[in-house]
This record gives C-alpha cells, sequence and structure tokens, in this order.
C-alpha cells in the first residue's frame, strides 16, 4: 500500500551557518559597536542578548532574514518576550521541530474529515499516511499545504 510520512524537521548544520552569519554581521554593524550583542545556540533554543530592546528586535530581523535565506522557515521559531535586566536584555527562541501529539491529533481529524480513504497514524515525530490510491496520498498533500498549521511541514518517505 502506498504511504508517505509528514514531518517537521531542521537542517541543525544550516541553522549553525544562518547564526554564525548573523552574529558576524551583528559583529560589524555601526549600530552594535561597543555593544556585547550576541547570538547563543544551546541544542535548539536561540538566545539573543543586547543592551536595549530596540537592539534586540533588530537582532531577530538579522536572524530571520539569515534563516529564510538558509531554506529554513521562520514559522518554526517559538519567539519568546524579552527579559530586561539590568545592562542587558535577553530573548529566547525555540526552534520547533517534530510533529507533537496534539498538532498529529489535529491533523489526523483534518485527514478523517476529507472523507478519502486513507488511514493516518501519529508515529513518535511523524505522522504516517497510508492508502490504497496514489492519488489520495497526494490529496491529503495538497490538503495539509493548504491547512493553517503553524509549522512548517515536509513530506518523506513516499512509498509505492
Amino acid at each position: 500500500m502506498p504511504s508517505f510520512d509528514i514531518v517537521s524537521e531542521l537542517n541543525q548544520h544550516e541553522v549553525v551557518n544562518a547564526l554564525d552569519q548573523a552574529n558576524r554581521e551583528v559583529g560589524t554593524r555601526f549600530d552594535f559597536k561597543g555593544t556585547d550583542a550576541r547570538y547563543e545556540l544551546k541544542e535548539q533554543v536561540i538566545t539573543s542578548i543586547a543592551q536595549a530592546d530596540f537592539q534586540l528586535q533588530q537582532m531577530l530581523d538579522i536572524l530571520k532574514l539569515k534563516l529564510a535565506k538558509r531554506g529554513i522557515d521562520v514559522q518554526c521559531l517559538k519567539i519568546d518576550e524579552p527579559t530586561l535586566t539590568g545592562t542587558t536584555a535577553k530573548q529566547v527562541i525555540t526552534l520547533r521541530a517534530g510533529i507533537d501529539t496534539e498538532l498529529g491529533k489535529k491533523m489526523q481529524r483534518l485527514i478523517k474529515d476529507s472523507k478519502l480513504k486513507v488511514q493516518a497514524a501519529i508515529q513518535d515525530k511523524q505522522v504516517r499516511v497510508t492508502g490504497k490510491s496514489r492519488d489520495d496520498l497526494q490529496a491529503i498533500m495538497a490538503l495539509m499545504r493548504g491547512a493553517k498549521l503553524d509549522l512548517p511541514l515536509q513530506y518523506t518517505n513516499f512509498r509505492d
């Protein structure tokens, strides 16, 4: 039976490259001269550190631009509110990868409501869709692209 997987993955190497480029740009820009503005990456969490709130907003714009140029969808970013402490301001940006159970159930409901003869199963951080017809699977892909889900999706492991 034909099947495919719906996943949400990030290329970690491209994230690191984009972060390095953003750090370099912040280091060379005139409006950041003399400040200790920088990005730090620990696992799936990016921390922006600057002296003022408006600098954090500029740094966020730089980061989004660099990620987009590297082919990473900025929808995967979960941006927290900035925290101001004395002379520094920090903002935590979480990189979301994988489909959590809640989103998986929402996707299952969308697939079931489409009335196509396919089955969807949540497996770890992905959703596997199986059906008898290749056309039905392609219709499900089109349905998922049109759905307003707040996470970028990729379609992998298509098997006939």
